[in-house]
């Protein structure tokens, strides 16, 4: 057991940072966040705590552990049975060990009060003085060994709070009422020297009351020593320029001449710092003066506000700072939170950054985890590049999952997903995923004809196996009549295949078949259908034989050409897909 040394602080090796609470309530809140330990923490407490701590009253002997039996078993819920004892121990309690206070705290070894629960408690002396009992603190096992006291300085509490929020928006432009809270804070506190350093710090800041924080730390130097209005570098510096110019106590000056001197120097000095302070706020204030909404709200953003976040944000990132570049980004990001272009420039601009991984997945993180909307899953695809990168290969995989338990038909994630698995697991990984989704009942039809082609794709370039992809299309094409993605790709395919010498003829007639069954099979829009014939008339004039200008401009005919001249039969236009002309010629018409 430990021993308590001077204050009642534990001797001995457990001097890990303390747990401290303000009050009685205070550590009742943390018990409640671990209500799930409460049966075994309170057969613990009865064995252990129950014959010394829970004696109360006038010398009542063991009436308070009797009372205490007793009154546990009218509660049902175990959470309450720990409230009554800790009321209980508010009352007025005796300590019959040699010097006053027990304390209870919880740390996790192995004891002989130690269960599956990990907790263990042990009694500890506090002051050489009678006081009242507080009630035992209760804690969960921590990844460290934790002392549990409950004392607390309310004004380092707050101090530490400022800093938080020095830390969170003390580079706002607009962060003015924080400082004067600081400020307002340590006057109530008569903190002069914690006033100055805090007025030090703001007047490096651009911002938009510079000037009268400058003001205000101008006046508090005129009292305040001369190695605290300057840094030490810097004051040893001036005393020696002071001296070589003659000025100094060698020219036969006093010192109170020679300090003044001094402070008309130091005061330059901080002159200085203002011209830099005010030339960095008026760089700033265009695209300062420019943000019209500084906080989140679920309406859309004007472009205008983005292009000036956007040149805001190059700006920043010129001018080199990090701190300030970071800071920048964090404040864009409460703005334009929904927006994924500025949390994939933040996450790739950290990237760039040297040793700033685990800031990295933390940007993507919150993006994917909460602020990017699921419908844009292009941050989550990042985010699972990043993990790749990273060696975390099942995590890469378990992002592209979620995705697809919100989006079953995404293709570019299914697509995604394939070649992580083939990357990392072979050909065969990478089809299993897209046979899969091509046979689930989730997916459209759209999406699938669409997979189909991606697979193909995969044979042919990957595989290297162009006529198990030729079959693959031909098996499927029946299916997706509808789909310019599968007809697109189709086409490109046969278009793209290498022309060894003697087989020109048997391309032409592959890629002819693939435009017949264009024209008068698919059931597709008049803008792909204009779009892919054009594409194979390209074919015909730069790789065609001998008849291809023949055939060129029939096909010119069919689709550019007035309807008196057209032969092939007519399908309806879709509506509202208006067509571009081609060559001059107006737009043409879908034929079935």
């Amino acid at each position: 057991m430990g021993k308590a040394g001077t204050g009642g602080r534990v001797a001995g090796r457990w001097n890990q940072p303390e747990l401290e609470f303000t009050s009685h309530h205070h550590c009742s809140e943390y018990l409640r966040s671990s209500i799930r330990k409460v049966p075994t923490v309170l057969r613990i407490l009865e064995e252990v705590c129950g014959p010394r701590v829970l004696h109360s009253g006038n010398g009542g002997g063991g009436n308070g552990l009797r009372t205490w039996s007793r009154k546990r078993r009218q509660f049902s819920r175990p959470m309450d049975q720990l409230l009554f004892f800790q009321n209980r121990n508010q009352s007025r309690c005796r300590c019959h060990s040699r010097s006053g206070a027990l304390i209870c705290f919880a740390r996790r070894r192995p004891s002989a009060h130690h269960d599956d629960s990990g907790f263990h408690f042990q009694m500890i002396e506090g002051p050489s003085h009678h006081v009242h009992t507080r009630q035992p603190c209760l804690l969960p096992p921590p990844p460290s060994q934790t002392l549990c006291r409950v004392s607390h300085d309310t004004n380092s509490f707050t101090i530490r709070l400022f800093e938080r929020g020095a830390a969170c928006v003390g580079l706002d432009f607009l962060a003015h009422p924080f400082w004067d809270k600081y400020i307002e804070f340590e006057e109530r506190m008569e903190g002069a020297d914690r006033i100055f350093t805090i007025l030090g710090r703001i007047i490096l800041i651009p911002m938009h009351q510079y000037a009268r924080y400058f003001e205000k730390y101008r006046q508090w130097a005129q009292s305040r020593p001369l190695t605290a209005i300057a840094p030490p570098g810097t004051l040893t510096q001036l005393q020696m320029d002071l001296e070589n110019e003659g000025a100094g106590y060698k020219a036969g000056r006093n010192q109170a001449e020679v300090e003044r001197e001094l402070r008309a120097r130091i005061d330059n000095y901080h002159l200085e710092i203002f011209r830099r302070t005010q030339t960095e706020t008026t760089k700033r204030w265009t695209y300062e003066s420019e943000i019209k909404r500084p906080y989140f709200h679920v309406t859309e953003l004007d472009e205008s506000q983005l292009t000036n976040w956007r040149k805001y944000l190059d700006f920043e990132e010129s001018e080199g700072d990090f701190t300030r570049t970071q800071f920048l980004y964090e404040r864009c990001l409460v703005t334009c939170a929904q927006h994924d272009e500025f949390w994939l420039r933040y996450a790739r601009w950290m990237l760039a950054q040297p040793g700033k991984e685990e800031e990295v997945r933390n940007i993507y993180q919150r993006a994917s985890c909460i602020f990017v909307p699921i419908a844009l899953p292009t941050t989550r695809l990042q985010y699972a590049y990043f993990e790749e990168m990273s060696g975390r290969v099942d995590v890469a995989k378990d992002i592209h999952e979620a995705i697809l338990i919100n989006l079953p038909g995404h293709v570019e994630t299914i697509v995604s997903l394939a070649n992580v698995s083939r990357r990392h697991s072979g050909l065969e990984s990478a089809v299993a995923v897209y046979q899969s989704h091509i046979e689930s009942q989730t997916i459209d039809a759209s999406a699938k004809a669409a997979l189909v082609a991606e697979w193909a794709k995969l044979l042919w370039k990957v595989k290297g196996a162009p006529e198990e992809a030729r079959q693959l299309f031909q098996k499927y094409q029946h299916w997706y009549l509808e789909s310019a993605a599968f007809w697109t790709n189709y086409l490109r395919f046969e278009i793209e295949q290498p022309a060894a010498a003697g087989s020109e003829q048997t391309q032409y007639d592959r890629i002819r078949r693939v435009v017949d069954d264009i024209l008068t099979k698919s059931v597709l829009p008049e803008a792909i259908v204009q779009e892919l014939i054009t594409t194979y008339m390209k074919y015909l004039l730069e790789r065609g034989t001998k008849d291809a200008a023949k055939e060129y401009m029939n096909l010119d005919r069919e689709i550019n050409g007035p309807g008196s001249v057209q032969k092939l039969p007519k399908a309806q236009a879709d509506q509202g897909k208006p067509l571009l002309p081609v060559n001059g010629q107006p737009a043409p018409i879908r034929y079935a």
